[in-house]
């Protein structure tokens, strides 16, 4: 297996090993004339970055390019949002990112504005992250005191400014509308779509809304050129990628690596392997805790891409690999699942509102032998009554971690119920 080589890495100071600051910045070569590339017309870096195949970080890995390219070209006010709402279990990139590579985020928001002709920019950053916002607006000051944010930013001949804004906790507002909603002063709520924030967005104006990781790396990959970029990684799944490798590890850690990497090879060469051995693995959820859980039978030779993972009925998400080895109630861990997106439920959506609650309850039953095996089925019924009936993902995202314990782990529900139900009996 290749890994990544240290001459392609993109966040060289993601443990944090030098500081932060503006200074020690333009040593690892951010900030190196941006307005080389913007010199060259919004057109053009918009190609770029589709040629570049770069998809985005957050979750649904919709290709940045082509986002940007849904603007429309007109004299209204645009906006881009930088999604820092980081909420999802398993996942704890963006915070990295944030606190050790701060000025990677705003030389890439500045590239992104001008691309998508917004002057205003705003990162939404998660209100706990109290460290981490404080770093983002010291970094942001110190771009504005070196001219590199506000007029003539970066003597790049576009005005651009750009403003933090904490939320207040909710997993929902990582969801762009509603993150939007949020940001206009009202409840953290999804939209309906159409109308899609590339027409109406925040205040009614065209929006784009990208995650941490997308735009951190705008600035390299207009550096080092689109080919670069593309040719690392398989063509549909290219680039580097932040991993966050938790659970039962010897070494849990954030690492970039190339994406289309064996998980064996990537928990093992970064994570020190599974506790006990990798034959003691039971289950890894790889993307996240939203998306389905895959065996060790699987995980011995899935590689990390979107597509590999898709193809195994689960997804790479935000690349959150959360590490179960064979110590691990595998139902009570996706109850705990279930009950996390019961309670961040916004309540918008019937199916999402009830259905939650539903799973949550179906899974607490089994657990305390109160279930008969009808209920397994009933338990599936419920996830595809959610599944695709929501204005937003977050019913999908409550459905999916279940329906992976069925498909994988259905002998273990009959085993569980079946022999609760034998001592009942005696």
């Amino acid at each position: 297996m290749t890994f990544l080589n240290a001459s392609d890495r993109i966040f060289t100071n993601l443990l944090g090993e030098k500081e932060w600051n503006l200074a020690t910045a333009k040593k690892r070569g951010d900030w190196d004339n941006p307005s080389q590339f913007t010199s060259k017309g919004s057109n053009w870096i918009i190609n770029q970055i589709k040629a570049s195949g770069l998809r985005g970080r957050g979750g649904a890995g919709f290709s940045t390019g082509m986002k940007w390219s849904f603007i429309p070209k007109d004299n209204q006010q645009h906006y881009l949002i930088i999604n820092a709402d980081e909420g999802e279990p398993g996942t704890c990139k963006d915070r990295d990112i944030i606190r050790h590579e701060s000025h990677k985020i705003i030389e890439g928001a500045l590239l992104g504005g001008f691309a998508i002709q917004a002057t205003v920019g705003y990162i939404y950053i998660r209100g706990e992250f109290k460290q981490e916002a404080d770093i983002l607006e010291a970094a942001i000051q110190e771009a504005y005191a070196k001219k590199l944010l506000g007029k003539n930013a970066a003597n790049t001949g576009w005005n651009f400014d750009l403003y933090i804004h904490k939320g207040a906790g909710a997993y929902i507002c990582g969801e762009e509308t509603a993150l939007i909603e949020s940001l206009e002063g009202k409840k953290g709520q999804p939209r309906l779509k159409p109308p899609f924030p590339a027409n109406f967005g925040l205040y009614g104006k065209p929006t784009t809304i990208n995650n941490v990781e997308t735009i951190a790396v705008i600035p390299t990959i207009l550096r080092r050129g689109a080919d670069w970029f593309a040719k690392l990684g398989p063509e549909k799944s290219c680039g580097t990628k932040v991993f966050c490798i938790s659970g039962h590890v010897n070494k849990p850690c954030n690492v970039e690596e190339i994406m289309g990497i064996p998980l064996k090879e990537l928990i093992e060469k970064h994570a020190g392997g599974v506790r006990g051995g990798w034959d003691n693995l039971l289950a890894v959820i790889p993307g996240g805790s939203s998306v389905p859980l895959l065996p060790k039978s699987i995980c011995d030779s899935v590689t990390m891409d979107f597509e590999s993972l898709a193809a195994v009925k689960s997804g790479l998400g935000t690349a959150g690999v959360i590490v179960m080895d064979q110590s691990t109630d595998i139902v009570e861990a996706i109850a705990r699942l279930s009950k996390f997106y019961m309670n961040e439920s916004c309540g918008q959506c019937t199916p999402c509102r009830e259905g939650t609650g539903w799973l949550w309850r179906l899974l607490t039953r089994i657990q305390r032998g109160e279930s008969t095996l009808k209920d397994i089925d009933l338990l599936e019924d419920i996830t595809h009554q959610i599944e695709g009936h929501t204005i937003c993902a977050l019913g999908d995202a409550a459905a999916w971690p279940v329906q992976g314990l069925i498909r994988h782990f259905r002998h273990e529900l009959i085993e569980r119920i079946e022999a609760k139900n034998f001592r009942s009996a005696i």
